[in-house]
């Protein structure tokens, strides 16, 4: 609304998502040739996933060509674990079944079941209904949103379809959740949720909040192995700007290492530059105790936020989450969404 207004700011921030919708309009400003001239910049210091859509030209098909904005921070998920609920469950406690190679789907539920059994209003296991968390389940059974060149829908596939099955049983056959589509949140800090599956931009709300002894933990490893998502956004500039020299100094200030440090030290961002430096430093920003899961899980085959090149991210995601849902609440069968769901999906993508 603001830029069809002219109205909108110099520079501003976008999710991943979104970045080829705002670039194919023309709505955001190709740094490329501003960056080439900047001695000491390069691509590489950032993470290579955000990097990827965010240098990569529409019209030849190639990354690496543009410069569509910087990387603000990125993210993983975690499990915010209750350790409370936990020990009064005598559950297992997650963080040494990672460390000992034992933290899977099996595990996952057996906590989930022991954490549940605590009472009626006391669950194992919640989430919110976004794409993020189901496609953890979806990715970790080796299935993903898309094709590999990102062009057509694989929700349809034996692995995606095992991967969504098994979260469906998490909530209709197992009954260890909260509700699907009811926010976990706020029953999470009220510790009645013994793991709760969200970003790191939950640890603020968690510091502040959570009465009960917590910490987090990596998600656990599907049948394909470990997985997880790379979240992020980007600052970008208005490409109706007046000043494009000082906003490309703007973009860049806000992005360095110090700026960063600052910023992930106040809880809900991990620096997204590739520095050791800004790793460790984001250690120590306590609590939780186990930062480490976090990078973890940018380390372990995570899953790229990204836009659609080649379709509308939008239209996709309006098809996908409510036939997800409708399985996750029971109303559909994982039979009937397959039997549809790619028919409607690929109408996002260009023809």
């Amino acid at each position: 609304t603001e830029l069809a207004a002219g109205t909108a700011p110099d520079v501003f921030w976008i999710p991943g998502t979104d970045v080829a919708d705002f670039a194919t309009r023309g709505l955001i400003m190709d740094l490329r040739q501003m960056a080439d001239a900047t001695g000491g910049y390069s691509d590489g210091d950032f993470y290579p996933g955000p990097m990827f859509h965010l240098t990569f030209n529409p019209e030849t098909g190639n990354t690496g060509e543009t410069l569509w904005g910087l990387p603000r921070d990125v993210s993983a998920f975690g499990l915010y674990l209750n350790l409370d609920l936990l020990a009064e469950a005598g559950a297992p406690d997650p963080r040494e079944l990672a460390a000992n190679g034992e933290w899977n789907w099996d595990t996952f539920l057996e906590v989930a079941q022991a954490v549940n059994g605590l009472g009626d209003d006391i669950f194992g296991y919640g989430q919110n209904a976004w794409w993020g968390p189901y496609g953890y389940w979806i990715n970790a059974a080796g299935g993903g949103f898309f094709d590999e060149a990102r062009e057509a829908c694989a929700l349809d596939t034996p692995e995606s379809l095992a991967g969504l099955e098994f979260e469906q049983k998490i909530y209709q056959d197992f009954d260890v959740a909260v509700p699907y589509g009811e926010d976990s949140e706020p029953p999470f800090l009220a510790g009645k949720v013994g793991m709760f599956q969200n970003g790191r931009w939950a640890t603020p709300g968690t510091r502040a909040s959570a009465d009960f002894n917590w910490d987090v933990v990596e998600l656990p490893d599907g049948p394909a192995g470990p997985s997880n998502w790379l979240f992020w956004g980007a600052y970008v500039v208005n490409a109706n700007t007046e000043h494009p020299e000082e906003a490309w100094e703007l973009v860049q200030e806000l992005t360095t290492a110090e700026t960063q440090g600052k910023v992930a030290e106040l809880g809900a961002n991990i620096p997204s530059r590739v520095s050791q430096d800004a790793l460790d430093a984001f250690l120590t920003f306590t609590p939780p105790e186990n930062n480490q899961a976090f990078l973890n899980g940018l380390a372990n085959n995570p899953a790229t936020e990204g836009p659609l090149w080649a379709g509308s991210w939008p239209e996709y995601d309006a098809v996908m989450g409510p036939a997800v849902q409708s399985v996750l609440t029971g109303e559909t069968s994982i039979d009937d969404f397959a039997a549809t769901i790619c028919n409607e999906a690929n109408k996002a993508f260009s023809q």
